[in-house]
């Protein structure tokens, strides 16, 4: 059988997969803080006819290609404002990720999408009610607790330990949030309290995180050990307040690709049905 008609399908497959990774990329091209993927194809092993020798070059013919890798672009997408408090965006730190936990901190997730918001007793979640995670307030509520401890962070709707004059707890009327990811709130005895800080989570190769679907990404064993930190320290970058994280796919790059692969896609074809022809004009010869 013709090594044609093999190498023609591996094309097609390769290709296939290439699409599909084109087509994701434009799906999610409204989605907060997606990472773009990419696809690579090298060759497969190549049958030698005849060894190289003094003077002469060796004879090989190849046998098709394969997907080499996949790989996620990690480089940052632009920040669009909001306006709204509890989004949130990072700036200046492309390996820096929110963490997010379904049960305390025990197996945390990571994530670039910083649309927060509080549910019914003020904790913290993200769209899919998976719980912030950050550094709690000192008992008098006036920096961070040490030595920190990663928590579920909560924004109290009254002060848990403060009362007014007639006994009765505070209430918050605002609050706000810096670029160094510090939670401080006004309430109604008209002093600020620290509530709590957002805390980055950093990778040493960020390329290496699986992608586990509703925008979330979790540790892999190539990713590197996950390394805790202070939005502003060096390497995490600063958190926005009032930004999103757009998505870094760039369409006009997607538009290129998916040209490219449809021809290559029917060029493989073409091979296919021209290594027929010659097959049937092969058995042809039997008439």
């Amino acid at each position: 059988m013709l090594k044609s008609l093999y190498s023609g399908v591996t094309g097609m497959k390769s290709q296939q997969t290439k699409m599909d990774v084109i087509s994701n990329n434009i799906a999610n091209v409204s989605t907060t803080g997606f990472k773009s993927g990419r696809v690579r194809f090298e060759d497969m092993i190549s049958q030698t006819n005849a060894n190289a020798q003094a003077g002469i070059n060796a004879q090989q013919v190849g046998l098709g290609v394969q997907t080499g890798s996949i790989d996620t672009i990690m480089t940052g997408g632009s920040l669009q404002t909001t306006g709204r408090a509890l989004d949130f965006g990072i700036e200046n730190g492309d390996s820096s990720f929110f963490t997010v936990s379904g049960d305390g901190g025990v197996n945390n997730s990571y994530t670039r999408d910083g649309g927060f918001y509080t549910d019914f007793n003020g904790n913290l979640v993200t769209s899919s009610g998976l719980s912030v995670m950050g550094y709690a307030a000192d008992a008098d509520n006036t920096g961070i607790a040490e030595p920190r401890v990663m928590e579920a962070l909560n924004i109290p709707a009254e002060h848990p330990t403060v009362n007014d004059a007639d006994g009765n707890p505070v209430k918050l009327q605002n609050y706000s949030v810096d670029k160094t990811g510090m939670i401080t709130g006004t309430y109604s005895d008209g002093k600020v309290y620290t509530i709590g800080q957002i805390a980055l989570t950093s990778f040493s190769n960020p390329d290496g995180l699986e992608k586990a679907g509703s925008n979330l990404y979790n540790a892999t064993a190539n990713s590197g050990e996950p390394v805790l930190g202070e939005p502003g320290e060096p390497g995490f970058g600063n958190v926005q307040s009032g930004f999103l994280e757009m998505s870094n796919v760039d369409l006009a790059n997607e538009f290129t690709d998916m040209i490219i692969t449809n021809r290559a896609y029917q060029a493989n074809s073409r091979s296919i049905t021209t290594s027929d022809s010659m097959l049937e004009e092969l058995i042809n010869l039997k008439r």
